[in-house]
C-alpha cells in the first residue's frame, strides 16, 4: 500500500470534534479525588473541554427527600425538601478539573417517579436508576425549576449559559434507561425545555440522547408543531452493537422497542449452558459468556458512525449536532476494549466524521465506571481510555496523537480513509504530521503490511520522529497479563505499567531523494502510527 502527497495539497481545518466532551460514569463518582485526578490529566493531556455523566438525579444524590426516608411515621412523607448540594460538588469537581458539565437531565427521583402496579421501575444497573416517567409533569417541571435557581445561585447565569443541558439518556432503549413511550419522552423533554427556558432563554437544552442515531427526525417534527424550544440534536452511535438505524434507514422509528427481547432471552439460555461448561468461574469470565463482544462474533459493517452522522447532520436541519457517546464497542467487559483496536476504530471515526458533528463525546474517560459491575480487575473490558488506576491504554495514546496533531488537515480526499489501511496528513507551522492506521473491526492476528508515504517537500527534514501504538508500544494490557493478571495492584505496580508501556518519540530512518521524503511503516492490525516531519 502507498500514498502520495503532494506539496501542492490543500489544506482544511482540522476539526477535533472529539475534544469537545468525553464520558464518564454516573454522578455519584464525581464525588472521588481519584475520578477528579484522572479527569484533570484527560483534560490536559488531550485538550477535552467538558464530562458527561448519568444520574446527577439518582437517589444516589439526595436530590429530593421527604421525612419519611428517616423517620416512617403516618404522614412524615408530606414534609420534603430539595437538597442539589451534592449535584454542586460534582460539578465544583469538574470545573476544578478546567472542565465544564455537560449536563445530562437523568433519572427520575423516586418522589417523583410515576407509579404502577407491577412495572419495571429500576433501569439494569449497579446503581439501580428509576427509568419512568414522572407521575406529574408539573410537579417534575417545578423541580427542574428549582436545580436551575440552584446552578444560577451557585455559579452565576453567565456561566450556565455556556453549559449544555440534555434531556434523559437513550430513551428508546426501554428495560435499559426508559420504561415509557416515545411520546412520552417527547412530553418529557417539552416539559423539561420549557422550565429551563422560563429561567432564562439563553440556556442551551436538547436531546433526543437516543441510541445509534434514532428519533431525530421525528423529535424536530414535534418540536416544530408544538413550538417546543431546542438548541441542539444529541443522539449516539456505537459499531459493535448496533440495535437499528436512524429513520432514514428504516430503522427503529415505527416502535419504541429497542430491542428484540425474545432473540436476548434466547441468547441469555444458551450464555447460561455454556457456562455450565466452564472451568473457570471467576466472575468476569461468566459476565463475558453472558455479555459476548459482538464485534468480534458478528460481522459489522465499519461505517455505521460515519454514515449516520451524515444522514442525522441533513435531519438536524441547521441544528449543531453532537454525538454525546460513541465508541467502537457498546459491550462492557469486552476484552477487545482494552486493545488497540478501539485505538484505530476512535482514530478513524474521529477523522471520518469531521464534517458531520459539531461536538462529540468518546465513551468513556475512564475505568472509575460502574454500570453494571464494579469489577476488580485492573483490565477487565472498561469503556476508560484510563483503567481505573489511571494506566493509559491504546485509545488514549492514538487520541494524544490526534490532539498533537495540527490544526490544519491536508485534503487526501475521502478515500485515504475508507480502506483499512488509512491515511491522514497535517499541517503544524513548519512541519508536517502523517497518521496511519490499520483498522479492522475483528481483532483477528493477521500477517503486518508494509505502508509506504512518499511526500513531496521542498528541503530535506531535520529530522522525523515516530510514536506508535503496537503489540509493543502502548500496550499495557500485555504486560498486565505477563504479570499473571493480578486482581489488584499497588502504587509501584501501577508506575511500573503506565512506566513500560508509555509511548515516547522515537528517531525514525527515512529516504530523501530528489525532493521525495520516503517512510515505511509494517502495520499490524489496529497498528496506529504517528509520524512527525520536522523541518
Amino acid at each position: 500500500m502507498e500514498f502520495r502527497i503532494r506539496k501542492d495539497t490543500p489544506v482544511k481545518p482540522h476539526r477535533k470534534h472529539w475534544q469537545f466532551c468525553v464520558g464518564s460514569g454516573h454522578a455519584l463518582l464525581a464525588l472521588r479525588t481519584d475520578y477528579t485526578r484522572q479527569l484533570k490529566w484527560i483534560h490536559d493531556t488531550l485538550g477535552i473541554q467538558r464530562v458527561r455523566f448519568h444520574g446527577i438525579f439518582d437517589d444516589d444524590m439526595r436530590t429530593f427527600n421527604d421525612l419519611s426516608m428517616m423517620y416512617s411515621i403516618p404522614g412524615s412523607e408530606a414534609f420534603t425538601e430539595y437538597n442539589f448540594n451534592a449535584c454542586g460538588v460534582a460539578y465544583d469537581n469538574v470545573l476544578e478539573a478546567g472542565m465544564k458539565p455537560f449536563v445530562e437531565l437523568s433519572f427520575m427521583p423516586d418522589k417523583l417517579a410515576r407509579k404502577r402496579e407491577g412495572e419495571k421501575r429500576e433501569g439494569s444497573f449497579f446503581y439501580h436508576p428509576l427509568i419512568v416517567p414522572p407521575e406529574d409533569l408539573a410537579a417534575w417541571k417545578e423541580y427542574i425549576t428549582a436545580f436551575m435557581s440552584f446552578l444560577i445561585h451557585r455559579y452565576g447565569i453567565e456561566e450556565i449559559r455556556t453549559w449544555y443541558f440534555e434531556v434523559w439518556n437513550e430513551p428508546d432503549l426501554p428495560m435499559a434507561f426508559w420504561n415509557g413511550t416515545r411520546d412520552e419522552y417527547f412530553a418529557l423533554y417539552e416539559a423539561t425545555a420549557q422550565a429551563i427556558k422560563a429561567v432564562d432563554a439563553a440556556i442551551p437544552v436538547g436531546g433526543p440522547a437516543t441510541s445509534n442515531s434514532k428519533w431525530v427526525r421525528s423529535f424536530l417534527q414535534y418540536c416544530r408543531e408544538r413550538s417546543v424550544p431546542v438548541d441542539f440534536v444529541s443522539t449516539h452511535q456505537y459499531a459493535g452493537d448496533p440495535l437499528g438505524g436512524v429513520e432514514a434507514q428504516g430503522g427503529m422509528e415505527e416502535t419504541d422497542q429497542g430491542f428484540d427481547l425474545e432473540a436476548m432471552m434466547a441468547g441469555m439460555r444458551q450464555a447460561a449452558a455454556e457456562m455450565a461448561k466452564l472451568e473457570d468461574k471467576t466472575f468476569l469470565k461468566g459476565f463475558r459468556t453472558l455479555m459476548p463482544d459482538k464485534s468480534e462474533t458478528t460481522e459489522i459493517e465499519y461505517g455505521l458512525f460515519p454514515d449516520n452522522a451524515k444522514i442525522v447532520r441533513q435531519q438536524a436541519e441547521g441544528k449543531p449536532v453532537f454525538y454525546t457517546e460513541w465508541n467502537e464497542n457498546a459491550g462492557f467487559s469486552a476484552y477487545t476494549n482494552d486493545t488497540r483496536k478501539v485505538a484505530a476504530y476512535d482514530v478513524r471515526a474521529a477523522l471520518e466524521v469531521e464534517e458531520s458533528v459539531d461536538g462529540s463525546s468518546i465513551w468513556c474517560f475512564s475505568d472509575i465506571f460502574e454500570e453494571l459491575h464494579p469489577f476488580p480487575q485492573e483490565f477487565h473490558g472498561g469503556f476508560g481510555m484510563l483503567s481505573q488506576n489511571g494506566i493509559p491504554k491504546p485509545v488514549y495514546h492514538a487520541m494524544k496523537m490526534l490532539s498533537d496533531a495540527g490544526d490544519q488537515r491536508m485534503d487526501l480526499g475521502e478515500e485515504a480513509t475508507k480502506g483499512e489501511i488509512g491515511i491522514a496528513a497535517f499541517r503544524k507551522g513548519k512541519d508536517t504530521q502523517v497518521i496511519l492506521f490499520r483498522q479492522k473491526m475483528k481483532n483477528m492476528d493477521l500477517p503486518k503490511e508494509k505502508a509506504v508515504v512518499r511526500l513531496e517537500l521542498a528541503q530535506k527534514p531535520a529530522r522525523v520522529l515516530l510514536r506508535r501504538v503496537d503489540e509493543e508500544h502502548g500496550n499495557p494490557l500485555r504486560l498486565w497479563e505477563e504479570m499473571g493478571s493480578p486482581v489488584s495492584l499497588n502504587r509501584q505496580e501501577v508506575e511500573a505499567l503506565k512506566r513500560e508501556s508509555a509511548v515516547e518519540r522515537e528517531a525514525c530512518e527515512f529516504d530523501w531523494t530528489d525532493g521525495t521524503l520516503t517512510l515505511a511503516a509494517e502495520l499490524g492490525v489496529n497498528d496506529v502510527y504517528f509520524f512527525e516531519i520536522e523541518m
